[in-house]
């Protein structure tokens, strides 16, 4: 069983890349369900064909299909959450609190992650490929499962009392639902659910993106939230590049064949810096290509030659990657970035900040990380860089000696 997700700044071509791999994963013999988790859905115009919220057959071993959060979610607890908020005011709740504890926050990604992981446990699917919302709602869709276990945790200490007295109203008025046992159940399945996840043998996380400044920022913080959270990323998908452009094979892009036409060359030029950096930026991470199209690419006919773009003769399905492109490890009361870098030279560090910035400077090489929250309300005291491993240290603000801040800069011999 495999499940991949793609997901990225909303235009980059998350559904078209999600789509067109699952047509490669099926005409390879895999029964693959596509399915978009994002409230507006854009998975039936991609594939040029009706869906609804079960899964519909679209092609041989091809299934498609578009979660319908808000109803699954109205059906499994919109009523509950009535009645569970009049029994909080009835126990001495003044109203706005019991309103806000009656909501699970993150209900809605929860029933999506579910739901993805009910189709691939059933056995009824070899593959699950997931069209997901933008990047900044699929990071908070991914950190639901501990936040959820959180708060059930915090709604079940509320008291053994009113939980007896709210179970038996909740029976009185509607008999056929267990609420308390259903969270119960909700929580283990939550669980379960954060094991597959986080395990790269089954889940795989692909950013994907155009060569622009802002989609690759975002792209970047995506990789350092989901390293953050243990999510294993096994690549990354550039889409849109221009004719012309193209990767030697050693990591650089160069433009073979500058077009005659100055504002087309110029965009070139602009791409190829762009692309220049993402090799950079995402490295140890494989990057897919594929080339900016004449026409739009929807349709089974023309998402399966863009897979064929993309892949060449690679299975899709595959696991490109392993290992964490970034960890973030506790050392005492120190935060320390690990950055794998096996093919740097040892030399000197050279470590620049700038709000949630860090630049990294390791002789010729270069790199830019766009550092999660935890990370960029502190600054750098150090960096070591030993056995291909990058260790940047992180102390508390308190216990900061020297800062790394401001583009300020900090030399550190390599052990």
């Amino acid at each position: 069983m495999r499940i991949i997700l793609y997901l990225g700044k909303g235009g980059v071509g998350k559904t078209t890349t999600a789509a067109a791999s699952a047509i490669r994963s099926a005409d390879l013999g895999y029964r693959t369900l596509v399915v978009s988790t994002d409230i507006a859905h854009s998975l039936a115009d991609s594939l040029d064909v009706a869906l609804t919220g079960q899964p519909l057959e679209v092609a041989p071993n091809l299934f498609a299909q578009e979660i319908n959060v808000l109803e699954e979610l109205h059906e499994h607890w919109g009523q509950l959450q009535g009645y569970l908020g009049n029994i909080l005011r009835k126990q001495g709740m003044n109203k706005a609190v019991a309103e806000e504890m009656a909501i699970i926050p993150g209900m809605e990604e929860v029933v999506s992650l579910l739901h993805i992981n009910k189709q691939a446990q059933e056995g009824n699917f070899d593959r699950v490929i997931v069209d997901a919302a933008p990047t900044g709602e699929t990071i908070r869709l991914l950190t639901m499962p501990e936040s959820f276990q959180w708060y059930v945790g915090r709604l079940r200490g509320w008291g053994d009392t009113t939980m007896r007295i709210a179970s038996g109203l909740i029976s009185r008025f509607v008999p056929d639902k267990d609420v308390f046992g259903g969270l119960d159940r909700l929580v283990g399945g939550v669980k379960e659910l954060q094991k597959v996840l986080t395990n790269p043998s089954i889940t795989s996380y692909r950013i994907v993106l155009n060569p622009e400044k802002m989609v690759l920022k975002e792209g970047a913080r995506a990789v350092s939230y989901l390293s953050l959270f243990g999510y294993p990323v096994d690549a990354a998908v550039v889409n849109r590049v221009l004719p012309g452009i193209t990767s030697d094979g050693m990591g650089n892009t160069v433009l073979v064949e500058p077009s005659s036409d100055a504002y087309l060359r110029h965009l070139q030029e602009i791409q190829v810096r762009y692309l220049a950096e993402l090799e950079r930026d995402f490295y140890p991470l494989p990057i897919f290509r594929s080339p900016w199209f004449d026409r739009e690419m929807v349709g089974i006919d023309n998402l399966r030659e863009l897979a064929s773009a993309l892949f060449a003769d690679r299975d899709p399905g595959q696991v490109f990657f392993t290992g964490q492109a970034q960890t973030v490890e506790e050392e005492g009361e120190d935060f320390v970035l690990q950055l794998p870098l096996p093919n740097v030279e040892l030399d000197k560090v050279r470590l620049s900040k700038r709000g949630d910035e860090l630049f990294v400077t390791i002789g010729n090489f270069k790199r830019e990380l766009l550092l999660p929250s935890v990370l960029a309300q502190r600054d750098a005291s150090g960096a070591t860089f030993t056995g291909g491993i990058l260790k940047i240290r992180f102390p508390p603000v308190d216990n900061l000696q020297s800062p790394i801040s401001n583009l300020q800069s900090y030399d550190e011999i390599g052990d």
